[in-house]
């Protein structure tokens, strides 16, 4: 059977037309499927909708948290109440064309543990929010060494990789990023992302930072390096203008250097700044994490069965 994890953020108007347009395609293509929604704190009639939704298509469960934790919460929650021999993610919005989901499954049955919808264009956005995913799937292919350029979270896994998933002990989490760090054989399907067909992504240019933020901390030491990096620079420098300033004293060729001392200073004490910020952003990674809180706390459910034990 195929699980498919639905993560649905304020998507009221979405849930129903996304549950009957993945429930034909499935359906026509006589594949076994749950749909799985997983209701992330929205404040509008999403859980009603859910709870609409299963009653039209016994095939479809859902999750309902106390609050907003965040999509990696929900996919993950999504992971670990799905029932399926292989898991899908996809986006309630279908901004990820559902119609790939049974080529996905085809390539899954030939052998492949993880099939990645790979984004052939970005589709319309803003040209702020494209330049910030850009940068943030460049520099993310950087630190973690794997290509995030046209990554997205519409993906399918094997069971196997989903309990590996699962098994990781880590509070933060960064899905399209571990199941690369997982490995596994895998195999890229492309596609042009759509544009939504009611209201606007949630996902703001400034939270994209924010995620970029959290996610390159959580999954990467890349920034504590560039400290490192910058130390070792200034220390160059230093030695240089050291020797500099010592040869033009020798020669009483000493000029004044007040401006300079101020720059120089300025520089350097941003620099001691900025690096103190980040030591700082990742402590209180560490202090999150130390505490072992759930990712997520499950206020309801609808639709039978609840979580898998041990996976």
């Amino acid at each position: 059977m195929l699980s498919v994890v639905i993560p649905s953020y304020n998507e009221a108007g979405l849930v129903l037309p996304a549950a009957q347009t993945i429930g034909t395609i499935l359906a026509e293509a006589h594949i076994e499927y749950e749909l799985l929604f997983v209701d992330d704190g929205s404040r509008d009639g999403t859980w009603a909708e859910i709870q609409a939704a299963h009653r039209e298509n016994a095939a479809v469960r859902g999750l309902r948290f106390s609050r907003n934790f965040g999509k990696e919460a929900a996919i993950f929650a999504g992971l670990r109440y799905a029932r399926g021999a292989c898991c899908a993610v996809i986006d309630c919005d279908l901004q990820h064309p559902p119609e790939k989901l049974p080529e996905m499954v085809r390539l899954w049955e030939q052998g492949y543990a993880v099939v990645n919808g790979v984004k052939a264009d970005r589709g319309t956005e803003s040209a702020a929010y494209g330049l910030a995913a850009r940068c943030f799937n460049a520099l993310m292919s950087r630190a973690a060494r794997i290509d995030m350029r046209r990554s997205s979270d519409f993906k399918l896994l094997d069971r196997q990789v989903v309990d590996a998933l699962l098994d990781l002990p880590e509070r933060k989490t960064f899905f399209r990023a571990l199941v690369g760090w997982a490995g596994y054989r895998s195999i890229d399907v492309p596609f042009e992302v759509r544009d939504r067909s009611v209201g606007q992504s949630h996902f703001s240019t400034l939270s994209l930072i924010r995620y970029a933020l959290s996610n390159l901390t959580a999954y990467s030491c890349a920034p504590m390096q560039i400290i490192t990096a910058l130390g070792g620079l200034f220390l160059v420098l230093a030695v240089v203008l050291g020797i500099q300033t010592l040869v033009r004293w020798a020669s009483g060729t000493a000029a004044d250097g007040f401006t300079t001392v101020i720059l120089l200073l300025l520089l350097i004490g941003s620099i001691l700044m900025i690096g103190l910020g980040i030591i700082g952003y990742y402590i209180a990674q560490i202090f999150l994490e130390i505490k072992a809180r759930p990712r997520y706390l499950v206020a309801e459910t609808c639709g039978a069965g609840g979580e898998r034990h041990g996976s």
